[in-house]
């Protein structure tokens, strides 16, 4: 599990931002009554949140080009993901694997925090949205066992703050949630 926490990074970002301050976590609870968020990270050396948008672009005999935009895709891969015994998030990810299960069973929410907007007492912007998580494979080399995964978000984003210390995610004119 993650040892370094957003607190870390509560001081005022200028200028160029750190990859460190766009913070990417995953709700281990699947569903569960509260969230117990997971922040990605410790063995990335890159995570990207692809949109794969779904584009078309069309000539017609007059020479005209049509552009249609039909929205977007959007994943990323963890990968590697190392398995740390006491970490939900792997906890989770085996009990997938074991049962090889699928459908809402995957689904839970992720949140992305913009460490660079806000601070620890009022919280950080954040975007929570559900989320399938997908393992791609399970086992690894001696460096440890792993279970990568890949993120398939779904549905629209919900602003809100996020607050460290408490680990709660408060949508934009709602009561906070954790």
């Amino acid at each position: 599990m993650l040892k370094m926490n957003l607190q870390t990074f509560a001081d005022a970002v200028t200028g160029k931002i750190d990859r460190k301050y766009m913070a990417h976590l995953i709700d281990a609870s699947f569903g569960g009554s509260s969230a117990t968020w997971v922040r990605l990270g410790k063995d990335l050396e890159e995570y990207n949140v692809e949109l794969n948008p779904d584009v078309e672009s069309t000539k017609n005999i007059l020479g005209e080009t049509a552009f249609k935009h039909n929205g977007y895709e959007v994943s990323s891969e963890a990968d590697p993901f190392y398995a740390e015994v006491g970490d939900k998030l792997f906890e989770k990810l085996q009990e997938i694997v074991d049962t090889l299960a699928k459908d809402d069973t995957c689904k839970t929410k992720a949140l992305e925090v913009h460490m660079w907007d806000g601070d620890e007492s009022t919280g950080f912007v954040a975007y929570q949205q559900y989320c399938y998580i997908v393992p791609a494979s399970y086992g690894g080399d001696t460096s440890g066992y792993q279970i990568p995964f890949t993120v398939h978000y779904v549905g629209s984003k919900t602003k809100g703050k996020y607050v460290a210390s408490t680990k709660t995610f408060t949508a934009d004119g709602s009561t906070p949630v954790s």
